[in-house]
């Protein structure tokens, strides 16, 4: 993913988020620790998302708003967002810590009043989370800033992707990333379909990536080798403080193993070259080619007995095999020696 503007991101590799989410327990020491803690994994940002429980739902006791079917069964959804979210006063010093420590830090806005606080904050990116696809006021209020944007799809139907790409565009905005995401925590591995990367980069000319809900390395990976350019994980300082995100979030040993087979991954990958590597070119010395197999006279014919195709690979090319059968060797030569075409007196 690329960011001309701010020169943050990475354009060779998979730029890896750690979302902090509401894993900070209340506490900006814990949120701080937890940022130092994402450098250490080699992620290469932070995460943070901007709202309060005003800005995101209403304080209300009706069925609606109490939630169903999630490890946050029978919540308000004001409740969990009361619990959950990132202070504001705090941004600013999260910003400043993040910098410290030479990681990129952003975050999700929920609401317009949010962009405008992170625009204060000189907020290079802008994610859209899933459940948002659908603000189009926001999307496109976030487009206007001229930053890239980067939008989760856990809930999006093609029609709903189609309008938040249309939005960003039409906005003038055209540095989007489209995140494959399973809106479950966590989210089951059968779940993860992710060709659907592959798709949403067909079907709509825009990078992708991987907002991951899995437990584990194996998704991100797999997300990798079908040309993931950002992956996004929650991430923890320790799940033992537990929280409204701690179940499905990675501590930091489970972070920095995911690190680093993403990164694994993407040396495999490599790149679309016919040309060896120097090591690669050391290995053909265990090549065929053409060496004497036995004791030859000079003047005497060449066959197939005399001189084969063996390992190593210092002597001629077998491709001349079927040239030299049937000429004379112009000096005598030893079982073993490499044969070449100086080697060849003349046709019978």
């Amino acid at each position: 993913m690329q960011n001309i503007k701010s020169g943050m991101m990475k354009t060779n590799s998979v730029f890896i988020i750690a979302e902090l989410s509401a894993n900070h327990n209340g506490s900006i020491d814990i949120a701080k620790e937890t940022i130092r803690a994402a450098k250490r994994t080699g992620a290469d940002a932070i995460k943070l998302q901007t709202y309060t429980a005003d800005t995101i739902t209403l304080d209300s006791d009706k069925e609606d708003f109490v939630i169903e079917g999630t490890i946050w069964e029978g919540r308000k959804l004001y409740d969990l967002y009361q619990e959950a979210y990132t202070p504001w006063e705090w941004h600013a010093e999260l910003f400043r810590t993040a910098k410290e420590e030479g990681l990129v830090c952003f975050s999700s806005p929920f609401d317009k009043t949010a962009v405008d606080l992170l625009e204060s904050l000189n907020n290079p990116i802008y994610k859209i989370a899933s459940f948002e696809i659908t603000d189009i006021p926001l999307i496109e209020y976030v487009a206007s800033k001229g930053k890239p944007v980067i939008i989760s799809t856990g809930i999006a139907e093609y029609d709903d992707i189609k309008l938040a790409i249309e939005t960003c565009r039409k906005a003038g905005n055209n540095d989007i990333t489209f995140l494959k995401c399973t809106s479950s925590y966590p989210a089951p591995i059968d779940e993860a379909n992710l060709v659907m990367m592959q798709r949403f980069a067909k079907d709509f000319k825009v990078k992708v990536g991987l907002s991951d809900h899995t437990l584990g390395t194996t998704v991100p990976v797999v997300a990798t080798a079908l040309g993931a350019t950002v992956i996004e994980k929650h991430f923890i300082l320790d799940k033992s403080i537990g929280g409204p995100d701690a179940s499905f979030s990675l501590d930091e040993k489970e972070f920095t193993e995911m690190v680093t087979a993403v990164r694994n991954a993407e040396k495999a990958l490599g790149k679309e070259s016919y040309d060896l590597t120097e090591k690669q070119k050391a290995g053909k010395a265990f090549a065929r080619s053409l060496y004497v197999a036995e004791d030859i006279k000079a003047g005497e014919v060449i066959t197939e007995k005399n001189v084969r195709s063996v390992r190593p690979g210092f002597g001629l090319h077998p491709k001349f095999m079927p040239e030299i059968l049937g000429m004379r060797a112009n000096q005598d030569l030893e079982k073993g020696d490499r044969f070449e075409l100086n080697l060849i007196e003349e046709r019978l």
